[in-house]
């Protein structure tokens, strides 16, 4: 296995602490950044600002908060994924519905992204762990579409520039990194697996301007660089035992970091971090919806 570049230095970029910080954001229309907190149910928002993470707004969206995916308009707030469904949350806070009972009731909503075609990819988990769950698309006028069934723990999800190549984990039972082709309507084919992740489960995923994918490894304490070929480049070891997802900020690779089920957590515990990498990666790719009350009030 690839070991830790020695000129890698990882720093705790924020001075808050979460139970389960996930889905770090680049947002390409302001230059902020995005996170929830999956266990309290909220959404952050903030900028980064000489070296250290500055907060923003906060916002409680629901019991079990996913993904977020910015909409392309600046102003227009997010799409995110809680609970069983989708809703939006505007820069004022409000939050209102685009899609409801997406997910099985005995589920709720996970990780996410968006293709190039501005369509919300998002899946689910299972409780108990059971491979009953699926990953969905939300297409602009918000309607949901099943992509793939028999899923356990929908986690990273990445698309090459292309919008041709998706890049997915269900983290269990495989722990491994999957692609599939992606059709111009969004249907998948051609599955095939691109490597099994040892020594902890593969989380959080994004893919740089080179095209490798960086996964954040849940209790392994590291997160590692893969080639869309499955060859492992780099493992970069963390002071966080359990990095839950990653973002890339221009060269800057944000780690988000879970202190839940620790019983002695460190000081980087639930802390997010950041280490300076060689590529960097583009800003999240939008939604192509609008705000429901947008939508509400168009002749």
């Amino acid at each position: 296995m690839s070991r830790s570049t020695p000129l890698r230095t990882v720093e705790i970029i924020s001075a808050e602490r979460y139970v389960q910080a996930e889905s770090p954001r680049w947002d390409g229309r302001d230059g902020g950044l995005a996170w929830i907190d999956m266990a309290t149910g909220s959404f952050h928002r903030g900028r980064l600002e000489g070296g250290m993470v500055v907060p923003g707004s906060a916002v409680t969206v629901g019991k079990q908060i996913g993904a977020p995916v910015p909409l392309a308009e600046p102003g227009a707030g997010w799409a995110v994924a809680v609970d069983r469904g989708v809703v939006h949350v505007g820069d004022d806070g409000a939050v209102s519905s685009i899609a409801t009972d997406v997910a099985a009731a005995d589920s709720y909503m996970n990780d996410g992204g968006c293709d190039p075609s501005g369509r919300f990819w998002v899946g689910n988990q299972s409780m108990p762990r059971a491979p009953h769950c699926a990953l969905w698309s939300i297409d602009p006028d918000g309607v949901a579409t099943e992509r793939l069934g028999a899923v356990t723990v929908s986690n990273g999800l990445a698309f090459d520039r292309t919008g041709e190549t998706l890049y997915y984990i269900d983290t269990l039972p495989h722990r491994s990194i999957e692609a599939f082709d992606v059709a111009p309507d969004g249907r998948l084919g051609n599955r095939r697996t691109v490597c099994r992740v040892e020594g902890g489960n593969p989380d959080g995923m994004t893919i740089d301007l080179e095209g490798m994918l960086w996964v954040a490894v849940w209790d392994a304490a590291e997160v590692r660089r893969y080639s869309p070929h499955g060859v492992l480049l780099e493992t970069i070891e963390l002071p966080s035992k359990r990095p839950t997802a990653v973002a890339l900020v221009d060269r800057l690779l944000v780690i988000t970091t879970a202190s839940v089920g620790l019983a002695h957590p460190a000081d980087a515990d639930g802390a997010l971090l950041g280490v300076e990498v060689e590529v960097g990666g583009a800003p999240s790719l939008p939604w192509g919806g609008v705000p429901p009350r947008a939508r509400d009030e168009a002749p």
